[in-house]
């Protein structure tokens, strides 16, 4: 709807603020801030699966442990498909009506969901959640990072991992609150607030401009420039975002018409093609770092335990010995006001100290954390007396609150700035679903294994397995990640494409 009004220059030029009156930008940040409403809906739905909402609905559908594991699980593969068609889908119709698009999927979803009557009706609005949660979390972080002023985009994008966690504690919140309802209407209300989000979610995307850098694709010249005059800190600064993205996307620097133009490189069929060719098939050496950095970032965030902590959170607490309801919650409210906390911690520094150190102090955190944890949970049940055991429980909820905060600082937040960002414009999309896409997988086989191997190793035993995983992940992001604060969009290629770890002994840039 912002874009409704654009048809000449005349317009355009009484709109653009004067450079001199631009202390912080606004608008974009109004931008970032409802883009990032779609990631609540991933927020919601990972909260349904770790609080009283599972509780009620294992129950009232009388759910074998498999089940729910599935259940808990599920979500994270559909949504690995629809994050695999979001990136063509956006290319396609915007960035803007994609997620519109996944707003729908999830009201869909979470009204077939709240008034599911059996297990196969459940799974089915379970699957359609993952659907449109898929298209959110490609696009989104796409988005912010194309709409961002470049001394801002750090705190933009991570903006994301602060709504995700919104969302987690409005779950939280709405389990709190319809937990003393009957069973069967408990969980369907709880289920049901997300009918509201999604349509919540619509109207707030529909009053934010589309991607200048997908308006330059499609040959909009004269609309991404409002865009951009619009979302940079200064008129010199949208003159060369907008010559940059010319530049990449192959468009003469003289073109610059305020109409809406079918300037197009190739057909999009062929262009798809081309975009994945380059991507897996034959990628320069640049893109095949920025694309294993990027898969190897989303495996280890996953796989560092932060999704089994909150599916799970009931399940450890009950190992600590705490029966209580009431405690159990109690707990999982702390864990999640921890990591809302420190996530915006993260926000406010990204911009300032860099992303690589965030990442691998949070990292270093995680490790420690894990490791003292399964140091507890192994010993907790062979207490010498209650004095140390009363010690040993409050000593695993404190590591359970240092893993979220560390978490919250390093590969929570950090994982969505860097892969929104290296990647260059015209992959951007796809690169992103491919993140995103490992990031689900890795998140549905953790939550789906996480029962029966701590049955087989013990759940301290566990603790210790993904606390050696976050040791291979501290470094893997030490020798391959280089800093990218206050660098352009349209410069980060040139950050990569060489792999020597004497590089990064010294320095933290290449």
């Amino acid at each position: 709807m912002a874009m409704e009004n654009m048809g000449n220059r005349t317009e355009f030029d009484r709109q653009i603020p004067s450079p001199g009156k631009r202390k912080r930008n606004r608008y974009a940040l109004m931008c970032a801030i409802f883009a990032s409403t779609t990631s609540i809906l991933l927020g919601y739905e990972q909260s349904m699966n770790g609080g009283e909402a599972l509780i009620f609905i294992q129950q009232h559908f009388k759910l074998s442990d498999f089940k729910v594991e599935i259940f808990a699980g599920v979500n994270n593969i559909y949504t690995a498909i629809g994050a695999a068609v979001a990136g063509r889908t956006s290319d396609y119709i915007g960035r803007r009506y994609t997620m519109v698009l996944a707003g729908f999927i999830f009201f869909v979803g979470a009204f077939l969901m709240g008034f599911a009557n059996n297990y196969v009706s459940l799974m089915l609005g379970k699957s359609i959640i993952g659907l449109g949660t898929g298209y959110a979390l490609v696009v989104s972080p796409v988005y912010i990072t194309e709409v961002s002023p470049t001394s801002s985009r750090g705190f933009f994008t991570s903006l994301t991992e602060v709504f995700i966690n919104f969302g987690i504690m409005l779950g939280y919140l709405s389990n709190f609150l319809f937990s003393k309802l009957p069973i069967h209407l408990g969980w369907s209300f709880m289920v049901g607030i997300g009918i509201f989000l999604s349509m919540f979610l619509v109207v707030v995307i529909l009053m934010i401009p589309e991607s200048p850098r997908w308006l330059v694709m499609q040959g909009q010249i004269g609309k991404a420039k409002w865009v951009l005059d619009k979302t940079s800190d200064s008129i010199e600064e949208a003159e060369r975002r907008l010559a940059d993205i010319k530049e990449a996307n192959g468009i003469p620097s003289g073109y610059s018409s305020y109409e809406v133009t079918p300037l197009q490189v190739s057909t999009r069929s062929n262009q798809t093609m081309k975009i994945w060719k380059e991507l897996f098939l034959h990628p320069t050496p640049s893109i095949r770092h920025i694309l294993v950095a990027t898969i190897g970032l989303h495996v280890f965030q996953q796989a560092s335990m932060i999704t089994v902590i909150f599916f799970y959170s009931s399940t450890i607490v009950k190992r600590l010995g705490i029966k209580s309801n009431n405690h159990m919650l109690l707990v999982i409210i702390l864990a999640g006001f921890t990591k809302t906390i420190f996530v915006l911690v993260a926000t406010i520094m990204v911009d300032r100290i860099g992303r690589r150190p965030l990442l691998l102090t949070g990292v270093a955190g995680n490790m420690i954390s894990l490791i003292i944890l399964g140091f507890r949970l192994t010993k907790i049940n062979h207490h010498s007396s209650e004095v140390q055991y009363i010690l040993g429980y409050r000593l695993c909820i404190t590591m359970i609150l240092s893993y979220v905060a560390f978490f919250s600082i390093g590969t929570g937040p950090i994982t969505w700035v860097y892969t929104s960002e290296i990647f260059p414009t015209k992959l951007r999309a796809q690169g992103v679903s491919a993140g995103v896409i490992v990031n689900r997988v890795t998140a549905g086989v953790v939550t789906m294994t996480f029962l029966s191997i701590s049955n087989a190793i013990t759940i301290g035993g566990v603790f210790y397995l993904h606390a050696a995983i976050a040791a291979m992940s501290w470094l893997f992001f030490y020798l391959l990640f280089p800093e990218t604060q206050g660098r352009n969009l349209e410069d980060m290629e040139g950050l990569f494409g060489y792999f020597n770890p004497c590089s990064f002994l010294f320095s933290c840039s290449p």
